[in-house]
């Protein structure tokens, strides 16, 4: 059997781990309140890996030999994140990475039995406790020191693998997550687990699925089930998140000797929190929160040559109202029957009853914005639902705009493109990032339906009969059948001809017993890379509404 090198192993890591960093970005962000809640803790660690994943791409870019491979690769992450870290979490992968890399880097290194693994990942936390300059538990440090603890023990155990140790560490991880809230009071206010902790989590589950392919089995979205957390306080936040916190977040490069970084901790320690110094040699990443930030660099040109300055301000009046009061938002959602008003409401929508093929007027959706409990100020989401019914929304909107309120329609023209809409719909999202990927997701659902001539008609398919089954695509009588479920698969089958991951099937008035559970037999049977979910939507004329994402 081929036997994968040691530093293709941490190059395939490398590039899976920043696309799970990628994938949780939004929710580390969001669960981000500790020590600053300025919800960037996700993007500093992407952008710290990102610069990882660059450098060591370089490296194997520029040498194609396998001499030392994994010592060059290994030292090029290292070297890459400490350059590109962003953010005290992204200073704390850095040195972590620094860890592990010391040890992969040793000579006659190898990662088969995985005890180079623990080895690494116990010095990586050991190299992070040492960058902090006040070590809290409850953080990423203490889900890093649980995954070395737990990849040792699976080391020691007899004839270890390097799969056995990485799951181990992973598993471990993600249970020192979950426990975060115990140790660290400022989450269990907050009702959230440790951003940088799940970050770190991400990244270890990565390398369990690299060396595996195991990985979480993908479950089709449900309306109403958010990912994005909310940290949720009733009392005011506590110093420690927000209030009386230094105004501006220090950070460079530096060029200097050790003796003179430890004379610099001291300083930095003087002058502000949040200290996290990464490096080692001649080559080192700081990170300060600082009131006075001229101070904190003034600091650097006593120690060595510092370089790449960033100062931040640390806006944190901005940040809570961000994580308190930002999100306030009503989405408007017409239902064109009572399951769709159900799904809708579940998802947090204020439900407007129209029947298909009805418009609703400019006033009703005012009034269904007037009428909700978000308030008088909310941002405001319309989903018409209906194509005739798209621009009257935006003349609503164009109402609430005129009105200082912040007002979006997404153009839905079918309950199913709503329902894509409302899938992906996350209340703790900015304002414009939600209506982007509510726009988004709502664009790449095609449409179907399938109903009942009532009479005699000339359609694009030819001349149906009354009761003849009409199959709709994306708004054109495509398809004229005899039977539902004949006709309802065909029009799957031809959505699905452009490529499909989610079928939607919503029955209705008129749907028999066993539709929907035939029309997703047919789609397991024909596309079996697609999934399909099934709604009871209580719409009349249209026993089945299809969609396709």
């Amino acid at each position: 059997m081929h036997q994968v090198p040691d530093a293709e192993i941490v190059l395939r890591w490398c590039r899976a781990g920043l696309d799970a960093l990628a994938a949780a970005r939004e929710e580390v962000d969001a669960l981000n309140v500790y020590p600053v809640p300025d919800a960037d803790t996700g993007t500093n660690l992407y952008l710290t890996m990102e610069a990882a994943v660059a450098a060591a791409q370089a490296y194997t870019d520029e040498n194609d030999d396998d001499g030392a491979r994994l010592a060059g690769v290994v030292g090029a992450v290292a070297a890459g994140a400490l350059r590109g870290a962003r953010g005290n979490s992204g200073i704390i992968l850095a040195q972590m990475l620094r860890g592990v890399a010391d040890v992969l880097s040793r000579p006659g290194v190898t990662l088969a039995d995985g005890t180079a693994l623990a080895d690494g990942l116990a010095l990586a936390a050991d190299e992070a406790y040492r960058a902090v300059a006040v070590p809290t538990e409850g953080t990423m440090l203490t889900v890093a020191r649980a995954a070395a603890v737990a990849a040792h023990a699976a080391a020691d155990t007899p004839a270890p693998t390097l799969a056995q140790v990485a799951l181990a560490a992973a598993e471990a991880a993600r249970r020192a997550v979950a426990r975060t809230p115990d140790q660290l009071e400022v989450l269990r206010r907050a009702g959230v687990v440790d951003a940088g902790g799940r970050g770190l989590s991400a990244l270890l589950d990565a390398f369990d699925t690299v060396l595996t392919g195991r990985r979480p089995l993908p479950e089709p979205r449900t309306v109403g089930a958010h990912t994005v957390p909310s940290p949720a306080l009733s009392t005011p936040w506590p110093p420690s998140i927000g209030y009386g916190t230094p105004g501006y977040e220090v950070m460079y490069l530096l060029d200097a000797l050790e003796p003179a970084v430890d004379l610099l901790k001291e300083r930095l320690a003087g002058i502000g929190d949040s200290l996290v110094v990464s490096g080692g040699g001649r080559e080192w990443s700081v990170h300060v929160h600082a009131d006075d930030a001229g101070a904190a660099i003034e600091a650097a040109l006593d120690a060595g040559r510092p370089h790449r300055i960033r100062v931040t301000h640390l806006d944190t009046d901005r940040h809570r109202a961000v994580h308190r009061d930002d999100h306030s938002r009503v989405v408007v959602a017409f239902a064109a029957g009572a399951g769709l008003a159900e799904l809708f409401a579940a998802a947090g929508a204020v439900v407007v009853a129209t029947a298909l093929g009805h418009r609703p007027s400019t006033a009703e959706m005012l009034a269904a914005v007037q009428g909700s409990t978000a308030g008088d100020t909310a941002n405001v989401v319309i989903l018409p639902n209906e194509r005739d019914a798209v621009p009257v929304a935006e003349a609503a909107a164009a109402e609430l705009r005129a009105a200082g309120r912040r007002a979006a329609v997404i153009p839905t023209v079918a309950q199913v493109q709503g329902l894509a809409a409302l899938a992906v719909h996350e209340p703790n999202r900015a304002f414009e990032a939600d209506v982007v990927a509510m726009t988004t997701a709502a664009g790449h659902t095609r449409h179907g339906a399938v109903t009942v001539a009532a009479t005699e008609a000339v359609t694009m398919a030819g001349v149906c009969q009354p009761g003849d089954v009409l199959g709709v695509v994306e708004g054109d009588f495509a398809v004229i059948g005899a039977d539902l479920l004949g006709v309802a698969t065909d029009v799957v089958g031809r959505m699905l001809s452009a490529g499909g991951e989610l079928v939607t099937v919503v029955t209705g008035d008129g749907a028999t017993l066993g539709l929907a559970d035939g029309v997703a037999l047919a789609v397991r049977r024909a596309h079996p890379e697609a999934d399909t979910v099934v709604y009871h939507g209580g719409q009349a004329r249209y026993p089945l509404l299809l969609g396709v994402e």
